[in-house]
């Protein structure tokens, strides 16, 4: 089975399993932005949750199927219709050869996420197939899709069943965004004032967004020191405060160094909320210390697999 892209939008990229284990060799995760979202639409198609899949932001998506097959759209409810009629999220989809996809820009959060059975092929480097921009790695020739790219799909494993998500399972996407968050390294250094308004102020997402890092904007931040020093180890859902006093959430794509300073991380189990945050929304740090950051991850971690998991 095969589609063909007739509009990529603008940006489609083939994202499955992040690169686990190499950021000490410089080489960034990358992976789903909102990785919720993408295990919620392979499951509907009976694939693994880091089965390669179509990330596609802000919409503007057409692509035409050429043989019969079940599909599954979540995350930035973007309007879509399958050949003219409203295509249904968060639900099993049979397509045929010949149909055709379409994705209108969503109101509400960035990216949406396509699921097909068998999962998408994509060129596979240090253990994933997931796309890296930055240094063209992974995906389909390293690169964003383009129109015309034919995009080649596995076998899938029998017909999966025709189910929905559940509704206390779909993630609510809006325009305001809570983030749960911990100190990190460089915390001690904001002035008193600026650590309680880093958890206290409501922040906005500014057009500076991408899937490496997303910049946000309110009050400006006071360091005890020059707001830079010497690089150290960064992950995805870190918050830098940069020289001008405004943080930098750092995100799928984000690099493994910064000289920034760490003012405070966003948990494990909110990172698939940051991949949803769009230009001028509202973006809140809820602090929480270790105790309950781990306990927060666990209690979702475990509400996910009831439904990502379901016993054989």
């Amino acid at each position: 089975m095969s589609l063909t892209v007739e509009k990529p939008g603008l940006q489609t990229t083939l994202q499955g399993a992040p690169r686990r284990g190499y950021r000490h060799m410089g080489v960034p995760w990358s992976g789903p932005a909102d990785g919720v979202s993408m295990a919620l639409a392979n499951r509907l198609v009976g694939n693994g949750a880091e089965a390669t899949a179509l990330e596609i932001t802000l919409g503007g998506f057409v692509a035409k199927f050429h043989q019969a097959g079940w599909i599954a759209l979540t995350g930035a409810p973007a309007p879509a219709r399958l050949n003219g009629r409203p295509a249904a999220y968060h639900t099993t989809l049979a397509v045929h050869d010949g149909d055709r996809l379409e994705l209108d820009p969503p109101a509400r959060g960035v990216r949406t996420y396509l699921a097909i059975a068998g999962g998408f092929a994509a060129d596979e480097l240090l253990g994933s197939g997931s796309t890296y921009l930055p240094a063209r790695l992974g995906g389909h020739e390293g690169r964003a899709l383009q129109a015309g790219d034919v995009l080649e799909i596995g076998a899938p494993d029998g017909e999966p069943d025709l189910i929905s998500t559940p509704q206390e399972h779909r993630p609510h996407i809006g325009n305001s965004h809570m983030l749960r968050a911990v100190i990190s390294a460089e915390t001690g250094l904001l002035s008193p004032a600026s650590k309680a308004a880093l958890f206290e102020a409501a922040w906005t997402a500014g057009r500076a967004a991408s899937r490496m890092g997303l910049r946000l904007a309110g009050p400006k931040l006071y360091l005890t020191s020059d707001g830079q020093m010497n690089s150290a180890a960064v992950f995805p859902g870190i918050v830098q405060c940069a020289e001008d006093g405004q943080p930098i959430a750092l995100m799928a794509d984000g690099q493994t160094t910064g000289g920034y300073p760490r003012i405070c991380a966003v948990i494990g189990c909110d990172l698939h909320l940051l991949g949803q945050v769009r230009p001028g929304d509202t973006v809140k740090f809820l602090a929480r210390d270790q105790a309950l950051a781990l306990e927060d991850n666990r209690a979702k971690a475990e509400f996910l697999a009831s439904w990502l998991e379901p016993a054989n």
